[in-house]
């Protein structure tokens, strides 16, 4: 973290997701916006999330540490997120995991507010955002 900047993944994703979906749009996102992995600190998802083989998976490939959330912590970030879906509040009591999450952890780890560097990115089985700090 030599740049002084705390930058977090968000993921959400469909029960089942293979980690090989969330590597490849985790992938692909970085590579469009011209952000090394390796500048990537940590990946952040919902507590609903915390036994998903795919995203535990992701996290011992890339051994980056996985932080999960609860959607109580994660309502709080609602008016911060570029997409609100009413499914994922439905389901999860917040309105946007990967974007939420993201924000929540870059938060936690940095000591400033945080702001969306990519906001959310969707394939069919998952989505994903990046937050940073500083």
């Amino acid at each position: 973290m030599s740049s002084g900047q705390v930058l977090v993944v968000g993921l959400g994703c469909q029960r089942g997701c293979p980690a090989s979906v969330l590597r490849t749009l985790l992938d692909e996102t970085l590579l469009a916006h011209g952000i090394p992995l390796q500048a990537v600190d940590a990946l952040a998802s919902i507590d609903l999330k915390r036994d998903e083989p795919g995203l535990l998976e992701l996290a011992r490939e890339l051994a980056l540490p996985l932080t999960f959330f609860s959607g109580t912590q994660l309502a709080g970030y609602q008016e911060r997120l570029t997409h609100r879906s009413q499914i994922a509040f439905e389901r999860t009591g917040c309105y946007g995991v990967a974007e939420s999450a993201a924000l929540a952890l870059a938060e936690q780890l940095g000591q400033t507010a945080a702001t969306l560097r990519i906001p959310r990115q969707k394939c069919t089985q998952a989505t994903l955002a990046l937050a940073v700090a500083s």
